[in-house]
């Protein structure tokens, strides 16, 4: 039995504030306790991951605590070398000394040297003299060592800016998702554009059903993951994503959302994550985008508005104020309801079709008998 509904325009539902595991913007709400002390280690040897993925705050101390660490560390390194050879202001001299570095003859001057020396600006006032064989040695190892610290830190901050998933914030999915019927069958759609206008080849969705189970044997599985298939009318693999796409996913028998009906969908206990996979055409890195919905983020019974359109200077465009608003259709109460109704008018169609095809075959009249006629019979000609 179908619902008769009143066509108006919906606009998106706040959202839901029912703990999830994944949030609106894609980032996984989960956390690890109970972790082995020597586990903690994994992290400084992957230091790599470990400094691309801590936020920007640390990422500038670090920068900052690099650079000047390594500036005072050598600094008093070059103090030492500079008291130990009695080049300091107020050390006695004797007649005819020769000084390691000119001008550094305190901490300040000795901190100024390393910071010139590393970041080679030279400015020529204090300099190495050559009489020490130490001072050369010590010259080579904070300039490589200077080199490192540049590498590594202009590394990490590339590596930050260029992530996939700063890609990633400029792909959308509708607020809501809707329930409705689609080329004959009740689908379950959503939406998702790409606000940028380079594509994203190879671009692959999917989608993962989130619910909390108990297993034959009586255990309670939580966040038990099912399949959930989407597909645009293109396929579902290698999507043009040059503007907005409508996704669905078709409710039958092997769709976990066959048992819902318009009543009971509100009450359900699940979060629906969806995937889209792609590689961005300006950088060829891969990127994932994921949002997710809940039981009260599914309308059933509404349909989203169009939203592109056709200018007269020949251009297509696409209006984002109706991408997540949604207007109310015609729509089955359940999927049985659906499928009884359909075999219901198949089974009328069969009927009506037996009736024409007898109506043309015509009806066998029982008494009609057939006799032959022999060619050897006389004709009388009038």
């Amino acid at each position: 039995m179908f619902q008769v509904l009143q066509g108006h325009i919906q606009p998106a539902p706040h959202r839901g504030r029912k703990t999830r595991l994944v949030t609106k913007d894609g980032r996984c709400n989960i956390e690890f306790g109970n972790i082995e002390y020597s586990n903690h280690f994994a992290y400084l040897l992957d230091f790599w991951t470990t400094f691309v993925e801590i936020r920007w705050r640390f990422v500038l101390l670090l920068f900052v605590a690099s650079f000047t660490g390594s500036w005072f560390v050598f600094s008093l390194l070059w103090y030492w070398i500079a008291k130990s050879n009695g080049d300091l202001t107020g050390q006695n001299r004797t007649d005819g000394h020769v000084q390691c570095i000119d001008n550094v003859n305190g901490l300040t001057t000795a901190f100024l040297y390393s910071l010139e020396t590393q970041t080679t600006i030279g400015y020529g006032g204090r300099a190495l003299t050559g009489h020490c064989a130490g001072t050369i040695a010590l010259i080579i190892i904070q300039s490589l060592i200077g080199v490192f610290i540049n590498c590594f830190m202009c590394g990490v901050i590339l590596a930050k800016i260029s992530l996939p998933k700063r890609r990633a914030k400029s792909i959308t999915f509708s607020d809501t998702a809707v329930i409705c019927l689609k080329k004959g069958s009740l689908c379950l759609l959503l939406r998702v554009a790409n606000l940028r206008k380079t594509l994203l080849i190879g671009s692959q969705i999917y989608g993962k059903l989130l619910r909390t189970t108990t297993a034959p044997d009586g255990d309670t599985v939580i966040l038990d993951q099912v399949d959930v298939g989407f597909m645009v009318d293109s396929g579902k693999d290698n999507l043009f994503f040059v503007c907005p796409l409508t996704l669905y996913h078709v409710i039958n028998t092997s769709s976990p959302f066959y048992e819902l009906s318009a009543d009971s969908l509100p009450n359900q206990d699940f979060e629906l994550v969806v995937f889209l996979d792609g590689t961005a055409e300006s950088t060829s890195s891969s990127c994932q985008v994921r949002t997710s919905y809940i039981p009260q983020e599914i309308q059933w019974g509404f349909s989203f508005l169009p939203i592109i359109s056709r200018t007269k200077t020949g251009k297509y465009r696409v209006d984002f104020s109706n991408f997540s608003k949604s207007v109310r259709v015609t729509t089955p109460h359940c999927v049985h309801c659906f499928e009884t109704e359909a075999d219901q008018k198949n089974h009328n169609s069969h009927n009506q079709e037996n009736q024409d095809k007898q109506q043309k075959l015509g009806i066998d009249n029982l008494g009609f008998q057939v006799i032959d006629i022999h060619d050897s019979m006389d004709i009388t000609k009038m």
